[in-house]
């Protein structure tokens, strides 16, 4: 069988158990060629080969994002694309190889930034894990760290708790009045809870360190 041929819309499937495994198979074997064909067919006419083929990308990023990395140009045009499948599927492959190719996908942060704010929810998410993994690395914390704020300021409330969860770990001293503060202005936002509790953990987490330092 092709690697079209495994593709869960060609073995009219509805689940994504064909995907993954595809993705696995693709990621165990460090198969190349098959990365290839499946972004060849990120244009294919079929609206479901090219959502399948997506699907497989950004599972074969997540088990070995370097078997995918040169391909950040193209999933980057997906970010244009009408059909919003494409559009947060180009962004979760993004995600998964922005630490392997952290200076081109630091040169898309514009356009990144951008379809994050206007995307679906999923969209979001993986624009902010971006902004989180390039934060990481010193060469880019300055320019990144005024963005991912501005994100935790207008992102939905369903999302802040988890958003303010996974930037615990990039939290310096230099920034971390920056992150309380911008924290603490949306727990008002938050009806829930629950996920106001959330925020409030990582806000009293964040000054027990700066207490600690």
């Amino acid at each position: 069988m092709t690697i079209i041929e495994k593709l869960a819309s060609s073995l009219n499937r509805r689940d994504e158990v064909p995907n993954q495994q595809l993705a696995m198979e693709i990621a165990d074997g460090n198969d190349e060629e098959a990365v290839e064909e499946l972004v060849g067919n990120l244009s294919n006419k079929d609206r479901e080969i090219q959502s399948d083929c997506v699907k497989v990308l950004y599972e074969v990023g997540e088990r070995k994002p370097a078997l995918i990395a040169r391909y950040a140009g193209e999933f980057s045009s997906l970010l244009d694309s009408e059909n919003n499948r494409l559009v947060w599927g180009g962004m979760a492959a993004l995600d998964q190889i922005a630490l392997v190719n952290p200076k081109t996908i630091y040169g898309m942060l514009t356009k990144i930034v951008e379809s994050g704010e206007k995307g679906s929810v999923i969209t979001r998410d993986h624009a902010v894990g971006i902004l989180i993994k390039l934060a990481s690395l010193s060469q880019y914390r300055e320019r990144v760290i005024p963005l991912l704020i501005e994100q935790l300021k207008r992102s939905p409330t369903n999302q802040l708790p988890m958003y303010s969860e996974n930037l615990m770990p990039i939290v310096t001293e230099s920034n971390r009045a920056a992150f309380v503060k911008t924290l603490t202005s949306r727990l008002h936002d938050i009806e829930k809870t629950s996920k106001r509790k959330r925020v409030e953990r990582v806000i009293a987490k964040l000054n027990r360190s700066s207490v600690q330092a």
